[in-house]
């Protein structure tokens, strides 16, 4: 999805975004450069690969107290699912003026939400591909470790070599976890 999104753009407006994951601590967060035209699938997408989130759980967007979901919600009857889809809305839209925020939330199970901050809006840069991560802090939690609530009991399981699930935290990982370690370098190879 993503390699059809990044291109050298021609576009005049350019959305500076901060993606800070909520009640998580420390703050774990990145800045990102989008097309202010960028539909919010496009967008949700661009999350993801930033977080180093893998996917696969539903999503939805909150801005202004209107929700917009995951065209996939729609096909669960049985979630009962309100709200306008992503692949249909522009983020120029819902985000209008500096300083405006929302809400992402992704795994509706692990409820991981993120604030969405409107930095700046900038004119893009001759030659520069879009989207791209300008800055971050931290490691993104793993997928699946049981939200904010159950993000702290990981990190002391795989911290204390005592911890009686310290051996099936760091298998289940794939050995080792870094809360501290942000690669700049590694999300835009992603996003690219």
């Amino acid at each position: 999805m993503l390699e059809k999104l990044q291109t050298t753009t021609t576009m005049s407006k350019i959305y500076q975004l901060k993606i800070t994951l909520k009640e998580v601590k420390p703050p774990v967060w990145r800045r990102l450069e989008v097309p202010a035209d960028l539909k919010l699938d496009k967008l949700e997408a661009i999350i993801l690969t930033a977080m180093d989130w893998g996917g696969g759980h539903l999503t939805s967007f909150e801005f202004d107290r209107e929700e917009y979901v995951n065209d996939t919600a729609f096909m669960f009857e049985e979630l009962d699912m309100e709200g306008l889809p992503m692949s249909k809305t522009r983020l120029q839209k819902v985000l209008t003026a500096e300083k405006q925020k929302g809400l992402f939330t992704y795994d509706f199970g692990d409820d991981w939400r993120h604030e969405v901050l409107l930095e700046k809006i900038l004119e893009s840069e001759k030659g520069v591909k879009y989207p791209r991560c300008t800055a971050g802090k931290r490691a993104c939690p793993p997928d699946d470790c049981g939200g904010p609530w159950g993000y702290p009991d990981f990190l002391k399981a795989i911290n204390d070599p005592k911890h009686p699930e310290h051996e099936e935290m760091l298998d289940w990982i794939g050995g080792e976890f870094d809360a501290e370690a942000f690669d700049l370098e590694g999300v835009n190879g992603r996003l690219r």
